[in-house]
């Protein structure tokens, strides 16, 4: 375990490959080792969350999340260790624990670097005419409570509305769910 270590921490610093014991991929709407559906949305249940380069306590943290309710992307599972990914596409293994099934999502991370006056418009209704109840800044997590497909009902800040789902990560489009 200990030369794996090693070359782990020789690929970090000079950014070559290493070889992780065989853990299944799954393809869309395949199921992982624990029954559920891959890939899925998730969120962190800790406050700090180690995400580490593969899936034991042996592999070193590439990377540690400082706020509970961010979400994930479950992309692989091995045994109870769950490759994630998250919305700027960093991937890594968290055991299953530290995960919650609660979904939130990112307003339009994708947009971060646009400007100071970009917006997701959180509605009263679920249609694209509906009054705006509030503003929300690319990279605001909010909590969703459910999606038709095209919306979701969701919160931010004690703010209840509905987003277009396809101004968030944290739902995949045409997903529906309560």
């Amino acid at each position: 375990m200990r030369q794996l270590i090693l070359r782990c921490l020789l690929a970090l610093t000079f950014g070559l490959t290493v070889a992780l014991p065989a853990a299944p991929v799954f393809a869309q709407g395949a199921k992982g080792a624990s029954g559920l559906p891959l890939p899925r949305f998730v969120s962190l249940k800790s406050r700090k969350v180690n995400i580490r380069i593969g899936p034991s306590t042996d592999y070193p943290v590439a990377w540690m999340y400082m706020k509970s309710g961010t979400p994930m992307e479950i992309i692989q599972e091995y045994e109870n260790w769950r490759r994630v990914r998250d919305a700027d596409g960093t991937e890594g293994w968290v055991n299953q624990a530290l995960l919650s099934g609660e979904r939130t999502a990112v307003a339009a991370p994708w947009m971060r670097s646009k400007g100071t006056d970009i917006y997701v418009n959180l509605r009263r209704d679920p249609q694209s005419t509906a009054a705006v109840v509030a503003k929300l800044q690319p990279g605001v997590v909010v909590q969703l409570d459910e999606c038709n497909g095209d919306w979701c009902r969701a919160q931010a800040n004690g703010t209840k509305g509905w987003v277009s789902q396809a101004e968030i990560w944290g739902a995949y489009p045409g997903e529906a769910f309560k």
